[in-house]
């Protein structure tokens, strides 16, 4: 009897007998010929064992080829790369610069968006710098009102001594004395007028 041993799962030719070497235990008796498909060394070592005329048959290597990309796609895609990598370490330094040339859909993209995160980083900064002016201008309008203020109250302590007139309070005085009235904001001259009609009564 002959029997094949192969892990196939399909292609049985009618009248022959097939085992699989998955499920091989052990040499089954009564065989003298046997057809190992395949790298089976427990099947054929167990029927030279026992007798049996083995032939090996070396299944078919498939090999997968796999076709490598297109060069020049490659080469562009290398390029778009060195191209992101400026835009990338530019950015990082505070100096965005656009690469010159094409520099691909992917690398294009990319600096349009870091643009627009430079411009909005740049509103931002003059909304503060304005805001800082701001701060500056009312500092200084502060301390020109301060500064104002002090000039006042010099103003107002020199004029202090300068309105009272030792000569005018004696004249009123007198006027009190003699239960004269006279207005409050009588000139030194109409004070001086009054006394001297009192003296002359």
């Amino acid at each position: 009897m002959e029997l094949i041993y192969t892990t196939q799962r399909d292609g049985f030719e009618q009248g022959r007998t097939y085992r699989n070497p998955r499920h091989f235990d052990q040499a089954e008796p009564g065989v003298e010929s046997v057809v190992v498909i395949g790298d089976w060394p427990k099947v054929v070592n167990a029927y030279e064992a026992a007798g049996a005329d083995v032939s090996v048959v070396e299944v078919p290597t498939r090999v997968a080829l796999v076709e490598g990309p297109d060069h020049a796609a490659f080469d562009r895609l290398v390029t778009e790369l060195a191209f992101i990598g400026v835009i990338v370490e530019s950015f990082a330094a505070q100096r965005l610069e656009r690469p010159e040339g094409e520099i691909g859909e992917t690398a294009g993209h990319l600096f349009q968006v870091l643009d627009a995160v430079n411009a909005g980083i740049a509103d931002l900064k003059r909304e503060r710098d304005g805001e800082v002016q701001k701060v500056v201008g009312l500092e200084q309008e502060k301390a020109d009102l301060l500064k104002q203020n002090a000039e006042m109250l010099k103003q107002i302590e020199a004029l202090k001594p300068a309105s009272v007139d030792p000569e005018v309070e004696a004249l009123k005085a007198a006027l009190d004395k003699a239960g004269v009235t006279y207005r409050a904001n009588a000139s030194k001259e109409s004070l001086q007028k009054q006394v001297s009609e009192l003296n002359q009564q």
